[in-house]
Parts: C-alpha cells; sequence; structure tokens
C-alpha cells in the first residue's frame, strides 16, 4: 500500500529539511518515504509517497500530536492524504 500526500508549505526548504529530520520516527511506524517533489507551477506545495507496511499504523502516526506539531514547524498550511492500492 502507498500513501500519496500533498502538503501546502510556507517554505518548501524548511519543510523539506524537518520531513528528512522525521524519517526514523515515520519508519518506527511501517511508513517509508519513497519520493518527494515540488510543484513545477506551485512552490509552495510539496507531494510525497510513503511505502505503508500496515495503514492502521501510519493513521496512527499521523492522529498523534506530535506528529500536528511537527507540521506546524515545518509550516504546513494544509494537507490532505490519500492511501492507495496497486490494482
Amino acid at each position: 500500500m502507498k500513501l500519496l500526500v500533498r502538503n501546502k508549505v510556507k517554505d518548501a526548504g524548511r519543510w523539506k529539511r524537518i520531513f528528512d529530520e522525521q524519517g526514523e520516527a515515520g519508519r518506527a511506524y511501517g511508513l517509508a518515504a519513497e519520493n518527494v517533489w515540488q510543484s513545477a507551477d506551485a512552490p509552495d506545495e510539496v507531494w510525497f509517497v510513503f511505502d505503508v507496511e500496515d495503514r492502521a499504523r501510519a493513521e496512527a502516526y499521523m492522529a498523534l500530536p506530535e506528529s500536528a506539531e511537527v507540521g506546524e514547524r515545518a509550516g504546513v498550511i494544509e494537507g490532505e492524504a490519500i492511501f492507495l492500492e496497486t490494482l
């Protein structure tokens, strides 16, 4: 399973540094970052994909108050996350 996420951010460089710092925390919940992109047409928009071992664990990680705090610190203005399965 994959998790596709879009974030609108204040500063993509700052967001990326904090995203990279959080890699170990995500891996502890079965999330492995595969790709990270910045929109060519909207520099305040970033997209990323995680490989997901277990959806329930991934959702638990995203629901942690600490995850919201990291998003705030990273300058996330808004975002959406979509779980995807291979056809």
